[in-house]
């Protein structure tokens, strides 16, 4: 499936100041509820309570609580393709919301608004959610199932899969990340493998040529953590520093400019950094000292920086600090903080940002109070919804 969102060329004027965040009243989950809470857009019956009625506060996912998930990874777009996939400390994955080309990994195409297991796997360490597939590591191989149109599940072939299948030739994986129509995987020595979907670069290999297999990213050693957007993809080093490629339009990839980048460049002015997170057509990192920085398109306010001016350099997140995990979908950011509060900011038309209003903020609004007892966030790749856990 295709689709194009459009958008202005990324803005280049800097802010001359900030915009304080506003305070907002913590809403209504009880704090150190024990469930994992998902609000927001429900077309596809992606926040798993068993209707598909949109939400705008943080309500329950039918049967999971937090201490027994792992990992959640949301995935789809803003129609019935959206879902959700979450690793359990037993190593079983389960899986909720659209199933369109087959993303619940259940041998159907019938979509489902609770969780249920997807049959035969267990001993997974990792999991993550695309447009339309999705994604596993069991013993350092990763397994894939869902729409396979740009070789995204990475078997060899373009044939979508109701059920998992194996990537080839790929081992010793530590973890995988999801972007629209492309995968991304950091081995243990260090590398990265990329497949899929390379229209705007977005495998790093040079060329927008799609691959159906994994191939190794040249020139890039000593990755420690990747993660992807819709079409780029993000990678921190041992050293601190951060590289990128893929599309740009708005400058995503963070290295003032707003040309594509069919191999890795340095996203300027960032060192000491902690965390990076690439989201559907934003960036973030988290720097050692736990402040935050943001770049790429900000046409709503997903850069939380209080202005809609996208930024092709990063620039700091004010008011933004002790991020322990963020995640942006199409047009909205969430994040928690150590204190177990959950923020977010952005696009607000489906109650994404979770604070019980429609209303857009620049700035981040709270979802979840202190003491929610969330320490993640997840969205789907470029959806209105959001996940606590």
């Amino acid at each position: 499936m295709t689709y194009a969102y459009v958008r202005g060329a990324a803005a280049l004027l800097a802010l001359a100041a900030f915009t304080v965040p506003r305070a907002e009243t913590a809403v209504a989950a009880e704090p150190r509820d024990p469930w994992v809470r998902a609000w927001g857009a429900n077309t596809g019956g992606q926040l798993g309570n068993g209707t598909t009625a949109d939400q705008q506060t943080p309500g329950s996912v039918q049967g999971l609580t937090r201490a027994s998930v792992r990992e959640l990874s949301g995935g789809g777009g803003n129609s019935p393709d959206a879902f959700a996939v979450a690793l359990l400390t037993d190593g079983t994955v389960q899986s909720w919301g659209g199933n369109l080309t087959g993303q619940l990994g259940d041998g159907t195409l019938v979509s489902r608004p609770f969780p249920a297991a997807v049959a035969g796997l267990s001993g997974v360490t990792e999991v993550a959610a695309g447009f339309q597939s999705a994604y596993a590591v069991r013993g350092g191989r990763v397994l894939a199932w869902g729409d396979n149109t740009y070789g995204q599940l990475g078997d060899g072939g373009t044939a979508s899969a109701t059920r998992p299948v194996r990537v080839q030739s790929l081992n010793k994986v530590k973890d995988v990340a999801a972007g629209c129509h492309h995968a991304v995987a950091l081995r243990e020595d260090g590398t990265v493998w990329t497949w899929g979907r390379a229209h705007s670069g977005q495998l790093g290999l040079g060329d927008t040529t799609d691959r159906n297999t994994p191939q190794r990213v040249p020139d890039l050693t000593d990755v420690v953590e990747v993660s992807a957007g819709c079409h780029h993809t993000l990678a921190r080093l041992a050293d601190g520093t951060v590289r990128a490629w893929g599309y740009n339009v708005d400058g995503q990839l963070g290295n003032d400019s707003v040309e594509p980048g069919a191999s890795p460049v340095e996203v300027h002015h960032l060192s000491g950094t902690a965390r990076v997170f690439a989201c559907g057509y934003h960036s973030f990192a988290v720097l050692d000292d736990g402040s935050v920085r943001a770049w790429g398109w900000n046409g709503y306010g997903q850069l939380g920086d209080g202005s809609t001016v996208s930024r092709t350099t990063p620039v700091p997140v004010p008011g933004l600090d002790e991020v322990t995990d963020m995640a942006g979908g199409w047009r909205h950011t969430v994040a928690v903080r150590s204190d177990g509060s959950v923020v977010a900011w952005g696009e607000n038309t489906a109650g994404q940002l979770g604070d019980a209003t429609t209303t857009d903020s620049p700035t981040p609004v709270t979802a979840l109070p202190a003491g929610s007892g969330a320490t993640r966030v997840s969205t789907p790749t470029v959806g209105k919804s959001s996940y606590a856990y």
